[in-house]
């Protein structure tokens, strides 16, 4: 393709957010045909890029039951995470989202705070379901927008839930991946590290180890993250839009500049 074409097709659609490159990166490693099958996917409360994720995934076609937690109307659980949890233990989850105010290169998530137990230095959300999720799902995607030292740590001043088990303990799953602002990583639960798989636009190996106080592996030359396909801009934004202006009418006003209807 030309360089007049490229500036032709940039005319008629606009620039690609950050967010929408994120959540068709998220509905990739969802689809990944190397893990697990995810049939029944589970998204908690405060989460719109990785919801956005799951619907962008179920509006292409791929038959995946959604429960999303934080959906206003419509929601498929009438007490709350009691029923998560339930369907969980009993193994009708195939696949749920995890962050933490730090997640170090084991893949161990602090959602307590900073300093020594209880965390009295900055005090994060808290635990809650978080360890129970990581143990009892097939897959775990964890998210973090923010791709820093603080929030990327050698080792997490608390561990809320951890990325892997000794031998003997039982738990279905870990971590896939990672995704951040800067990068895609990849968890090796033998070898409880993260490899470097993809690399946002303008970021480079250098760049990403300079913001990550774990180290990580670099197998080969590391790709860039793909951008979205125009079919997959074209769903995210109209229908998953649609789908998620009620729920989160904030980030569809900042992303693509829709608000819910007044009702």
């Amino acid at each position: 393709m030309s360089a007049s074409d490229h500036q032709g097709r940039a005319a008629m659609h606009p620039a690609i957010a950050p967010e929408e490159r994120l959540i068709a990166t998220l509905a990739r490693l969802i689809m990944d045909p190397s893990a697990p099958p995810a049939r029944h996917i589970a998204v908690g409360a405060a989460s719109p890029m990785p919801a956005a994720a799951c619907w962008l995934v179920k509006l292409m076609g791929h038959p995946v039951k959604l429960s999303l937690l934080h959906k206003r109307s419509g929601n498929p659980f009438t007490e709350g995470t009691r029923e998560l949890f339930d369907l969980t233990g009993q193994g009708r989850i195939d696949l749920f989202f995890l962050g933490g105010g730090q997640i170090d290169g084991q893949a161990n998530l602090n959602l307590v705070g900073t300093g020594e137990w209880p965390g009295m230095g900055v005090r994060f959300p808290g635990s809650f379901g978080s360890a129970f999720m990581y143990f009892m799902t097939p897959r775990t995607i964890l998210f973090r927008e923010e791709h820093s030292p603080r929030v990327l740590v050698e080792k997490v001043d608390n561990i809320s839930a951890p990325g892997v088990s000794a031998p003997g303990v039982f738990r279905r799953g870990t971590a896939q991946a990672l995704v951040t602002g800067k990068c895609v990583f990849r968890f090796h639960p033998d070898r409880a590290r993260f490899s470097l798989e993809s690399l946002h636009p303008g970021e480079t190996v250098d760049s990403v180890r300079e913001a990550t106080g774990f180290p990580f592996d670099v197998e080969g030359e590391v790709p860039a993250t793909p951008d979205p396909s125009e079919a997959e801009l074209a769903l995210l934004r109209g229908t998953v839009c649609d789908e998620m202006v009620e729920t989160y009418p904030e980030f569809c006003a900042r992303i693509w500049g829709r608000r819910a209807e007044a009702a």
